[in-house]
């Protein structure tokens, strides 16, 4: 139980290092003082959960991550794609939009499929930009 908070305060270290942000401007960003994110990098106090939940949000990481309990930063059972549009809402959308009957219509369907995708992964990288 130990390594909990040692782990934990590695990986905020690492997420906020990986953007190339300071623990100042992070600060400002999360509404904190600059002590705080200090504190909470080097193990010397543990953050609150409105605190680590500000961080996942923010960063795009399960909790799972920020607690060591999994290698990867999406978490155990966290879904990759964006969820901008569920893909049982865009295929009815799309074949609401296209006529079914065209030969053109599957290509027209993954044309626009891209197109919304590309969009949401542009706006997830504006985010990150944003405070840079």
């Amino acid at each position: 139980m130990e390594k909990k908070p040692v782990i934990v305060a590695q990986r905020l270290t690492e997420l906020r290092e990986g953007i190339h942000v300071s623990q100042a401007r992070l600060a400002a960003v999360f509404d904190l003082d600059q002590p705080a994110i200090f504190r909470y990098e080097s193990g010397k106090s543990f953050p609150p959960y409105g605190v680590l939940m500000q961080y996942a949000d923010f960063f795009g990481v399960s909790l799972d991550y920020i607690f060591g309990r999994c290698d990867e930063p999406r978490g155990q059972l966290y879904d990759a794609k964006p969820k901008s549009i569920e893909d049982a809402q865009l295929s009815a959308f799309l074949t609401m939009c296209f006529d079914p009957s065209s030969p053109a219509n599957a290509k027209l369907k993954e044309a626009v499929r891209r197109i919304l995708e590309e969009e949401t992964q542009n706006r997830e990288i504006s985010k990150g930009e944003t405070i840079k």
